[in-house]
């Protein structure tokens, strides 16, 4: 099992920046403090991808922050990605973990207890839980499902698990009592005035 040490995990979305460069946005977010980034472009061409990962890794070693590459395993080798995030349209974790190797982590986001189940007996290393509470980018996957769902997850799987969908300042103290291991968001500081100050509130509120 890779450690997973990270309470913060950046997700990106372009379309949310507000016409911002996301390359400028996610350094603030950096600069705020946060360690660990998703690089999550679906819509991106294989080589487009690359590239954007290509200078987000090289962003996150300035600043000594892990990069996760959203579902494609060949763009994470590519670029030396600390990990991969998979959902259920990914390759198999068994899959992914072959081609990654042992020390590459692998987190797997769920919308149920058993796909939860399924990922910690396949051999992620952490997993993402929600929608947990209303978000535009996330109402795809169906209605929030709210913290006792959120707590079910939490008490029935040993690895980490992370809360999505809609978490901001205001929810992520009550989340965190949850017992979860951190919480992955998008808007809140991809879409904030000052993606800075957002993070660094944040982490506020995740460490007091």
């Amino acid at each position: 099992m890779n450690a997973v040490d990270f309470d913060l995990y950046l997700v990106t979305d372009r379309n949310q920046t507000g016409g911002r460069d996301l390359l400028w946005v996610l350094e603030q977010a950096l600069d705020g403090g946060v360690k660990t980034i998703q690089l999550r472009e679906k819509d991106l061409p294989g080589k487009d991808l690359f590239l954007l990962a290509e200078k987000t890794c090289k962003l996150c070693q300035a600043y000594r922050a892990a990069l996760f590459i959203n579902d494609r395993v060949d763009v994470a080798l590519a670029v030396d990605a600390v990990g991969i995030q998979l959902s259920k349209t990914s390759l198999p974790v068994v899959t992914a973990r072959a081609l990654l190797g042992p020390q590459k982590i692998i987190g797997v986001s769920t919308h149920a207890l058993q796909e939860a189940k399924e990922a910690e007996q396949n051999g992620a290393d952490f997993v993402l839980f929600g929608p947990v509470y209303f978000t535009a980018s996330k109402a795809a996957y169906g209605d929030p499902q709210g913290l006792p769902a959120l707590k079910t997850i939490v008490d029935n799987v040993s690895i980490p698990v992370y809360a999505i969908g809609g978490i901001t300042p205001e929810n992520t103290e009550s989340t965190k009592k949850i017992g979860v291991r951190g919480v992955a968001l998008i808007s809140s500081i991809v879409s904030a005035e000052s993606p800075k100050k957002a993070a660094e509130q944040m982490l506020r509120k995740l460490r007091s």
